[in-house]
């Protein structure tokens, strides 16, 4: 009994060590911590953006169609980054448009992983005849271009959020069922799954709660990527008209409704696009940081 509390005891003080080594090792990154920065500012404007949005994102200010930025000639501090061609504000609808694109990132990873994952784990332990079924499977998912194969996705469903969110997932996937299985295959020949196995550790027990946690640093750097990928197809297929439907302040359809006037009112295309371009690049800089932090080959003395 004691030998079991003290055991407990060092694993709850080895939990903050851990914490300070990681946070050690991503702060030694300056562009990890600046995109983890802009990261959490875009995550606010995302969970609280209707609140903070000085308009609404779907009014129309008839008498104020295309108004430039309050620093142009004809510009108005009531709409700082001017209106749409429909005289809707332009920051509320950035600000508002956040909350989807994070939304979008949020389910495509949570199911693309959970899918992947448990697939990986799967096609690791699995028979050679099994695992090579499943592995040509994601070969020949991954030998399609993946906005292509997703924009064939939702044109079988419908265009829709929904129907985008699940085309990119599935399309998403494999990446995770690769990395997964390698990691598996890696982890399966190290002593402490042959001891679990031999100490009668069943399948399930080796899978989940053995050999998972050991690969999940890869899967959380690939999880931090995939989640600007999202964003940038669900985007993509927004600007197609395949994805989020007005008047959904989607970043990407809102880069599709503006761009006939993108000669007259440039900023009904510029600031949508670096809304995109700001997200991702953040987000990119997080999973190199993720990668220096978490991969201990990568780790300076």
């Amino acid at each position: 009994m004691d030998d079991a509390l003290s055991a407990e005891a060092e694993m709850v003080h080895a939990r903050p060590g851990r914490l300070r080594e990681f946070w050690f090792y991503f702060r030694e990154n300056r562009g990890a911590v600046i995109g983890l920065v802009i990261f959490v500012i875009f995550a606010i404007l995302a969970v609280f953006g209707p609140w903070i949005a000085p308009h609404s994102a779907t009014q129309q200010y008839r008498a104020d169609t295309l108004v430039p930025p309050f620093w142009l000639e004809g510009g108005s501090y009531k709409y700082i980054l001017g209106t749409d061609p429909l005289g809707r504000d332009m920051l509320s609808r950035l600000i508002v448009g956040a909350r989807f694109s994070f939304f979008v990132g949020i389910v495509v990873v949570t199911v693309a992983a959970s899918g992947g994952i448990l697939i990986g784990l799967i096609a690791g332990f699995a028979p050679r005849w099994l695992d090579a079924i499943i592995m040509r499977i994601m070969d020949i998912i991954l030998a399609f271009p993946s906005l292509l194969l997703a924009l064939v996705l939702v044109a079988i469903l419908g265009p829709s959020l929904v129907n985008a969110m699940i085309a990119i997932a599935i399309v998403l996937q494999p990446h995770y069922v690769r990395l997964t299985r390698a990691s598996v295959l890696s982890e399966r020949q190290k002593d402490y799954v042959t001891s679990a196995r031999v100490a009668g550790a069943g399948l399930m027990r080796l899978m989940f709660v053995t050999v998972l946690p050991n690969c999940l640093a890869p899967i959380i750097v690939q999880a931090a990527l995939s989640f600007s990928t999202a964003i940038l197809d669900a985007a993509a297929l927004g600007f197609l008209g395949m994805g989020a439907q007005p008047p959904t302040p989607e970043w990407g359809t809102m880069l599709a409704e503006a761009r006939e006037f993108i000669l007259r009112a440039w900023w009904v295309v510029t600031f949508p696009g670096l809304a995109i371009l700001v997200t991702v690049l953040a987000i990119n800089l997080m999973g190199d940081g993720l990668r220096d932090a978490l991969d201990p080959k990568l780790k300076r003395s």
